[in-house]
């Protein structure tokens, strides 16, 4: 995975090549755009995260803010991870039949949608699936999989 040494998420996108620059824009702003309140941007292991800042929920397992999303530019094509299709099946199963219904061919990991160009990427999409899940939800998945990894299920 490439990572960014950008400090900033202004610099990590200044420094993309243009037809990059132009992509990640365009994915940045649909994000922005449907991303709920509680969430903010950051730069993160070398990419755009869109997460829980820890001055609002500092519990986390790895003293990381939670995210619900990220955006980077990797060596041969660019990603979008979408960590509330990867958590949740109903969400996953929604996703991929919209994604079908597009036209455009889907090309996922677990979390991470590769686009080599943004024409490869349904934004409408892609803003649904960002604008699905609230900070709230996110802490609540979090709690719910931390309690059962230490052994207490936590009441849904």
């Amino acid at each position: 995975m490439v990572q960014s040494k950008a400090k900033t998420v202004d610099e990590y996108v200044r420094s993309l090549p243009a037809d990059r620059r132009e992509a990640v824009s365009a994915v940045r702003r649909t994000i922005l755009k449907n991303l709920p309140e509680g969430f903010e941007e950051m730069m993160l292991w070398g990419m755009i995260v869109y997460g829980i800042p820890l001055q609002r929920f500092p519990d986390t397992y790895n003293k990381q803010p939670l995210g619900i999303a990220a955006l980077a530019s990797q060596k041969n094509y660019m990603s979008v991870y979408l960590m509330s299709v990867y958590s949740d099946k109903k969400t996953l199963a929604w996703f991929t039949k919209a994604y079908k219904a597009s036209g455009k061919k889907l090309d996922m990991g677990k979390s991470c949608v590769r686009f080599r160009k943004l024409e490869d990427l349904p934004l409408d999409v892609i803003g649904v699936a960002i604008a699905k899940v609230t900070p709230e939800q996110l802490i609540a998945v979090h709690e719910r999989w931390r309690g059962k990894k230490n052994g207490k299920a936590k009441p849904k």
